[in-house]
């Protein structure tokens, strides 16, 4: 359910973490802190000065004390300018310094999640976090609190200046203000509701938008072009309505905060006006000098409304920023052993797992594979193989049972070392948009470029690679969509290769490639998996029939075990897979 909105825009425990980020920039936030009480020193200088300037001309026609004080005026000009430019511009550094600081230790924490995580979380939410919400933090800075801090300073010292001048024209003054007071408050609940509306149309547009144009292929291949069209009418349409909205309360407040602003000026002239008239104590110079100071006292009220939606906005932004924060989903690392070379004996040994809880995908599995072992893994869909390609990575955590690599249990070597002596080709290639290079190195500079391009000739792959513009430098763009699915599988067959890993695992790699491609894969696998642990998940009979052991996995269970030739004497449930599945292919 929504929350009543009520205008409130403090939260003191989001406040004082956000401030916390700000604590390493205590020196900024001195001088800033120093340059909006001298500002607002400056500011209020002037009107004296003019009431000075006004009673000199008129009363003593002194010419060089009105150039004097014209001077004086002049300075105190500038370095309203100065003081200004140096607030604005170190409230809005520190702005930017502190979201860099939050986005990276955000970024650095949801590196280290649990693949559960964002099995369960909205990439575009996460997205926003980093990316939209630390941008708001940085206005809850830069545009809401100092600069509200600075207006009520200036509001501040203005009220004490125009009852230290004239305490009857400050009451006059100051009536206004319960009013004006009360209409920034209407029109700050009414704003943010406003607000929270387009964001919400914000997000459902930008949402519809990026599935149609992902999905725009099905779009055009149904015929829905013209449905698609009437629904973002629709949905545009009621974009323009939440933002009509706001301007209609915009259009409403301005006004009104205008109008009682010129209520005030017109009370200042006609009872100062009255009081000379009357000999009282109010001249001129102070009727001048109040009207200016009565638009110092109004102006930063008009506008504190926009200011606290962004402060409010920028608490809201970081109550989202640290829910990801607070979120406790990393792998444990107390592991201290450093893998360095793996020999490559790997076991399961009664190992349950379970993505959600109570329902297990693993039911107490136990194998073995041999350090140099290529060993297969079959099984309908969803009988749990793929799992166990994640578990011996780390990707998740057993909840009970025991995964051992070379004896030792995979708990106790680093997650770093262990990660790097695996290596995963899986079904669905992710390439960045990067060159083939990059993406065949990730940023490993151990790696050179003619490592690279020896082993793409040992596959097979240089050839294909050279036709392309700029070679091993050509720009594959977001996700590869430059290269077809086998080259993409091919690239990433590369990857591991130049790794060099000790244990190599294959998930699915060839059954979404054509047959050239796959007899590429197939040479490169003969040679990689020559003298080390392979596991690999496929359906492709020549990989099958070549592997050392099968394990016939069913319902989260092993049913079988065993080689190929041994599997289908038995006449089980690999022999039903294969009468299925491979009997086609054989020749």
């Amino acid at each position: 359910m929504s929350k009543k909105v009520t205008g409130n825009a403090f939260d003191a425990k989001i406040f004082k973490r956000l401030m916390g980020f700000a604590a390493r920039y205590k020196w900024q936030f001195i001088v800033s802190t120093i340059s909006a009480i001298l500002m607002s020193i400056v500011s209020v200088a002037k009107p004296i000065l003019l009431q000075k300037i006004v009673m000199i001309y008129f009363e003593n026609k002194d010419k060089e004390g009105l150039l004097n004080y014209s001077l004086l005026m002049i300075l105190f000009l500038l370095a309203e300018v100065i003081l200004q430019f140096l607030f604005i511009y170190i409230v809005n550094w520190m702005g930017q310094h502190i979201i860099k600081d939050i986005r990276i230790q955000l970024q650095k924490h949801m590196l280290q999640f649990k693949m559960s995580y964002f099995d369960n979380s909205s990439v575009g939410k996460l997205v926003t976090r980093l990316v939209s919400d630390t941008e708001t933090i940085a206005q809850f800075f830069g545009q809401g609190l100092f600069m509200i801090i600075s207006d009520l300073l200036k509001m501040f010292v203005v009220a004490i200046v125009m009852l230290w001048m004239n305490w009857k024209l400050a009451f006059i003054a100051f009536i206004i203000l319960p009013i004006l007071i009360y209409a920034t408050k209407l029109f700050q609940i009414a704003i943010k509701s406003a607000f929270q509306e387009v964001r919400i149309q914000v997000a459902n547009l930008n949402g519809f938008v990026q599935e149609r144009v992902t999905g725009m292929n099905i779009v055009q291949l149904f015929n829905r072009e013209k449905i698609e069209y009437e629904n973002f009418i629709k949905i545009n349409n009621k974009h323009k309505k939440a933002h009509v909205r706001t301007v209609w309360y915009y259009s409403i407040f301005f006004p009104i905060a205008e109008i009682l602003s010129s209520i005030a000026v017109g009370l200042l002239v006609w009872y100062g006006s009255l009081d000379i008239v009357n000999e009282g104590i109010t001249d001129a110079g102070q009727i001048i000098a109040f009207i200016m100071m009565s638009q110092m006292l109004f102006r930063p009220l008009r506008q504190i409304a926009d200011k606290f939606n962004t402060l409010q906005m920028g608490m809201v932004a970081g109550d989202r920023v640290f829910e990801v924060l607070d979120t406790h989903s990393q792998i444990d690392k107390t592991g201290k052993v450093e893998a360095k070379d793996f020999k490559g004996n790997i076991a399961f040994k009664n190992v349950h797992f379970s993505y959600i809880e109570g329902e297990e995908v693993l039911k107490g599995i136990s194998f073995n594979v041999n350090a140099g072992e290529t060993v297969a893994i079959v099984g309908a869909t969803g009988a749990g193989k793929s799992t166990i390609i994640n578990l011996i990575n780390r990707f998740y955590e057993i909840n009970e049972g025991e995964i051992c690599v070379d004896n030792q249990n995979i708990k106790q070597y680093t997650l770093k070392s262990l990660r790097k002596k695996i290596a995963v080709v899986l079904q669905d290639v992710f390439l960045f948009s990067d060159s083939i290079f990059n993406n065949i190195i990730l940023s490993n500079e151990t790696i050179t470029l003619d490592e690279v391009k020896n082993a793409a000739k040992e596959i097979g792959i240089h050839e294909f690679i050279m036709s392309l513009p700029n070679n091993y430098h050509y720009n594959v763009k977001e996700r590869g969509a430059m290269l077809s699915s086998g080259q993409r599988q091919l690239i990433a067959f590369l990857r591991a290769y130049v790794s060099k890993p000790s244990i190599l695992i294959l998930d699915e790699a060839t059954s979404s490639i054509d047959s050239y491609s796959e007899k590429l894969i197939q040479q490169a696998t003969d040679k990689i998996t020559r003298h080390q642990t392979s596991i690999i998940i496929a359906h492709r009979l020549t990989t099958v029939k070549k592997a050392d052991k099968i394990i016939v996995m069913d319902k989260g269970r092993i049913v079988e075990q065993g080689s190929h030739l041994e599997l289908l004497h038995k006449n089980g449930y690999y022999k039903n897979l294969y009468d299925m599945q491979f009997a086609s292919e054989v020749a």
